[in-house]
């Protein structure tokens, strides 16, 4: 609320760019009672009252008498809110707060205190409903047409003020989103809520996270939902060819799909992980090193399917060597399939080597290696 000259002014971001520039469906609402009218004298009683109940009652009575003033509206509804949030009345307040958003949408401001309520609330659906629709408006500032007349650099520099002017709010909605898939438990309501923030927030600096814990969701241990699997590895993959989080994810589900054709997709995603990841740069972290030895246990194991077992070992190798010591069961996979490998080849030692060193690694892949083993042996006794 600002003050010009004793007028009471509301003006949301930059009122000239709201003239100057067309907008975009979901561009930012602002809320403009012009200065003079009968509702802005009865706002500056109102603000120039001090009882807060006597507040309250004046401001449902300024919604009431200025119902044909959706700006008005919007405004005495969000103010009346805030009275309830004061007060410590989180339900009302949420309620007056979305009556306030029925008339000011896209108002950046309105759905930032929106989502501070529902995080009271605790409520998780409400947060990630104000966040994807607050992430909606902050893209779409950048997508507005520039208008005929004006130069590249004036509208290059208008669209750059306004994104400044509303940075703020969208890093707090972008955090907040996330924030609610972090702390959702049920399966299906964190992977819904992770499909509308990728598609609310579709850059986000959170997307490798958010990626991480749709692998997570998808798994077989929680939906084990396949076709939306894909579909949402896809979506990301669309916004960022060079997701790890998103390749690993596609890669690993057509490593283990039994369909014609998979394993051949499953060696061409865990291609692009390992050229993606550059696991041999010297700032490659444990993270890369990781996602490129999965990349290359994956390709390892599709070529095992592809009954081309010597390329499969060469993978594996490379595998075990970035894996050893970064991550246990991967590196088990590892040592298992090569022990695989060995065997069809009949280089028992080799297969007796590895399977040795796999036994020792607790994890569901260890009586697989211990059965392994036992059968190399008894092959290699044979043998002799």
């Amino acid at each position: 609320m600002k003050r010009c000259n004793g007028w009471l002014t509301l003006v949301v971001l930059l009122l000239a760019f709201a003239v100057s520039i067309p907008h975009a469906s979901a561009q930012v609402d602002r809320i403009v009672i012009a200065a003079g009218t009968d509702e802005d004298r009865a706002l500056q009683d109102i603000t120039n009252e001090q009882d807060p109940q006597k507040k309250l009652a004046m401001y449902t009575d300024f919604v009431q008498k200025f119902s044909s003033n959706p700006a008005a509206v919007a405004y005495g509804n969000w103010q009346i809110s805030q009275a309830y949030q004061a007060s410590g009345d989180i339900p009302k307040a949420l309620d007056y707060g979305d009556k306030a958003l029925a008339g000011s949408p896209h108002n950046l401001d309105i759905l930032v205190s929106q989502a501070s309520l529902a995080q009271q609330a605790k409520n998780n659906t409400k947060l990630m409903d104000y966040a994807a629709r607050g992430g909606e408006v902050c893209s779409s500032v950048a997508k507005q047409a520039k208008p005929d007349g004006m130069s590249d650099e004036d509208f290059t520099r208008t669209v750059n003020e306004e994104k400044s002017a509303v940075q703020n709010s969208c890093d707090f909605l972008e955090t907040s989103g996330f924030n609610a898939i972090t702390s959702e438990t049920d399966p299906k309501s964190r992977m819904a809520d992770i499909e509308k923030f990728t598609v609310a927030f579709p850059q986000s600096k959170f997307q490798e996270n958010v990626s991480n814990y749709a692998m997570y969701t998808l798994g077989p241990d929680q939906l084990n939902d396949k076709a939306r699997l894909v579909s949402f590895g896809e979506k990301i993959l669309a916004s960022n060819p060079n997701s790890l989080a998103a390749l690993l994810l596609l890669a690993n589900f057509y490593g283990d799909d039994a369909k014609p054709g998979s394993a051949a997709k499953a060696i061409t995603y865990s291609q692009k992980v390992i050229e993606v990841a550059k696991a041999d740069a010297p700032d490659a972290d444990k993270s890369r090193k990781i996602s490129a030895g999965v990349a290359h246990n994956t390709i390892g194991w599709a070529y095992l399917k592809q009954e081309k077992t010597t390329a499969s070992i060469a993978e594996l190798k490379i595998a075990a060597g970035l894996l050893k010591g970064q991550d246990d069961q991967q590196y088990a996979r590892a040592l298992y399939g090569l022990g695989f490998a060995y065997g069809k080849l009949n280089k028992l030692t080799e297969a007796r080597e590895v399977l040795t060193e796999a036994v020792k690694i607790p994890g569901p892949l260890q009586p697989m290696s211990q059965d392994l083993l036992a059968k190399v042996n008894s092959a290699r006794a044979k043998g002799k």
